[in-house]
């Protein structure tokens, strides 16, 4: 279960430093391309913590991976069936909320920004709340089905 975990974790860590990449390269040529000159898709506060735009190039590369790797590693708190269903979803939350909180404020240096933070936050709670309610459903209806089998 530990090597599925770590490979699930390596590869959602270099899908996410990928996308990371792409948005970030996508928004500079765009910015670039069609409204202004010398834009980087990098906070510059952000910037202003590294010795070099290149190290904070990297290290935003590797926040972005350590993301994904974290919301893929923690799906195995579903598999712990003894917990249950609401117990793993606020385990799942608060590890991966505090992962990605922190994260995008070192990123986006959010704490700058309240109304930013407001808004970040509030999105995540709203997609967690939504893959809640989706997986219920599904327990649900597997329960049913199984329910149904047994009569």
């Amino acid at each position: 279960m530990a090597k599925d975990i770590i490979k699930k974790g390596l590869l959602s860590f270099a899908i996410s430093a990928f996308a990371g990449l792409f948005v970030n390269l996508l928004i500079d040529l765009i910015v670039n391309g069609c409204v202004t000159d010398g834009f980087c898709s990098i906070s510059p506060d952000f910037r202003a913590l590294f010795p070099t735009d290149t190290i904070a190039c990297y290290v935003n590369l590797l926040l972005y991976g350590l993301i994904g790797a974290t919301f893929a590693m923690m799906t195995f708190i579903y598999s712990i069936e003894r917990i249950g269903f609401v117990i793993q979803s606020i385990l799942y939350f608060v590890v991966t909320g505090g992962v990605c909180l922190l994260i995008t404020m070192i990123l986006w240096q959010l704490q700058r920004y309240p109304q930013a933070l407001i808004v970040t936050l509030a999105g995540y709670a709203a997609t967690h709340i939504i893959m809640i309610l989706i997986e219920y459903r599904t327990l649900k209806r597997d329960i049913r089905e199984i329910n149904s089998e047994l009569e």
